[in-house]
């Protein structure tokens, strides 16, 4: 049976998740970013356990459709950014059309009613937050950093960190981490 996830965002949240479900004596047979499968179909009362122990941890069960479609997008983009090292520079609207297997106009239309921005926004938002990352850790250049994350030129990393930010990625890099928000606050 397949669970959906809100909030996993990273390969810690994926561990507890994962520990959740062992511990209430379904272990999953797999568990990524977002999503749970397990070959047990869980009773409802063990369901409604698994619910709140996850909601002690920051998560939730995803019933309704909508929400789960969206919250595929979100790892899906999420995983692109934050968690693969290959490179930046491909079409994220054939990627999610592709991994979701529904049309992209379709897709981008509930996304935005749903979560209130763009799909393209969202993503944007992504990479300032991972340029922000790569900044406060102080091992890549700029050019480095805009490179990796697939953007055509310094400049045009410089344009949308500033749009985001309100500073510049060298003012951001002098004040560093206070102004940094957790991959699931990113709006």
């Amino acid at each position: 049976m397949k669970f959906y996830i809100k909030n996993m965002v990273c390969n810690r949240c994926i561990m507890a998740v994962n520990a959740v479900f062992k511990e209430s004596g379904y272990p999953p047979e797999s568990v990524s970013l977002g999503e749970v499968d397990t070959s047990d179909n869980i009773p409802q009362a063990d369901l409604n356990t698994i619910g709140i122990k996850l909601k002690e941890l920051g998560f939730e069960i995803i019933e309704d459709n909508h929400s789960k479609i969206i919250e595929r997008i979100k790892n899906i983009i999420i995983e692109r950014i934050h968690h693969s090292e290959e490179d930046q520079k491909f079409n994220y609207s054939a990627i999610i059309e592709s991994e979701l297997h529904r049309n992209y106009n379709y897709l981008s239309y509930l996304f935005s009613l749903i979560v209130g921005t763009t799909i393209e926004h969202y993503i944007i938002r992504q990479k300032i937050e991972k340029a922000k990352e790569l900044l406060v850790y102080n091992e890549l250049t700029l050019s480095e950093i805009a490179f990796k994350l697939g953007y055509r030129s310094v400049a045009h990393l410089s344009n949308q960190f500033k749009k985001v930010t309100g500073l510049t990625p060298t003012h951001f890099k002098e004040i560093g981490r206070t102004k940094r928000l957790a991959i699931d606050e990113v709006r």
